[in-house]
């Protein structure tokens, strides 16, 4: 009877280990998952700043040309021809970061 009892707990320990293994295996998976989210944000995070910090700059140069002393047709044409200029930067920035 006392074999019996061992190889019962034994079979039992095997189990317990297997279970533990499986549930190692699953959390691994689940850290490797919450890594790559953890880094696609940190991504977003980053392309975020640089949008903040082009619109700080193109409120900056609004600020710059609306005190100008200039006649309201320059200033409106002024005005155009900055934003053609900003939005033209911003498309080599993309080109440059791809």
């Amino acid at each position: 009877m006392a074999e019996l009892s061992l190889f019962q707990r034994l079979d039992h320990v095997q189990q317990q280990l297997k279970q533990l293994v499986n549930k190692h295996e699953a959390l691994k998976q689940e850290n490797k998952a919450l890594a790559n989210q953890n880094t696609e944000l940190k991504g977003q995070i980053v392309g975020l700043r640089s949008q903040i910090a082009d619109f700080q700059n193109q409120d900056k140069i609004t600020k710059i040309v609306s005190n100008t002393t200039v006649e309201k047709e320059e200033s409106t044409a002024l005005k155009h021809k900055l934003n053609e200029y900003i939005k033209e930067i911003d498309k080599c920035i993309a080109h440059l970061s791809e």
